[in-house]
């Protein structure tokens, strides 16, 4: 059987030093605004493998009303919801996933985001694609007041064999 889930999150920027996303720390005159670390495509990816299986969003889990879940590392976020998964009986087939965001540029961290991102779930990097888009200069995203993600996953649950 398989299952597919779908999310974005979306968080504001400030000027900053450094912005983590897709587990990886990235120089940037930007920062995120948020409650945990703010890292906008593994909240995206989290909330894309809770859907799937209808089991609610990231504020059910982890919510921000919880001093326990300041500045969180979205690390182990996903892996505990990962964690939720698996227990369910299903596992990651795939996940494709987008960010929007005017600068920096991410064509560099794109790897490295694969490689964090695939670690985690515990599946070849080759199961995981990110990618990146820019807002050319419109909207909130084009303005840098803004990072957004998405994504969706392809959830599978292994064969079971049957006895004749």
């Amino acid at each position: 059987m398989h299952k597919i889930g779908f999310s974005r999150d979306k968080h504001r920027l400030n000027t900053g030093k450094r912005l983590t996303l897709g587990g990886i720390e990235i120089d940037s005159p930007y920062e995120t605004v948020a409650h945990s670390d703010g890292d906008v495509l593994l909240h995206a990816i989290s909330e894309a493998l809770l859907g799937a299986l209808a089991l609610g969003d990231l504020g059910t889990h982890f919510p921000d009303s919880q001093k326990e879940t300041k500045d969180m590392d979205s690390k182990k976020i996903l892996a505990n919801v990962y964690d939720m998964i698996k227990n369910k009986g299903y596992t990651l087939s795939n996940l494709d996933a987008m960010v929007h965001l005017e600068k920096p540029k991410l064509a560099a961290h794109i790897m490295p985001m694969r490689k964090t991102v695939a670690h985690i779930l515990d599946v070849p990097v080759e199961n995981v694609s990110i990618k990146a888009t820019t807002g050319e200069a419109v909207d909130a995203v084009g303005r840098c007041e803004a990072i957004e993600a998405e994504a969706i996953v392809l959830l599978q649950q292994p064969a079971t064999i049957r006895k004749l």
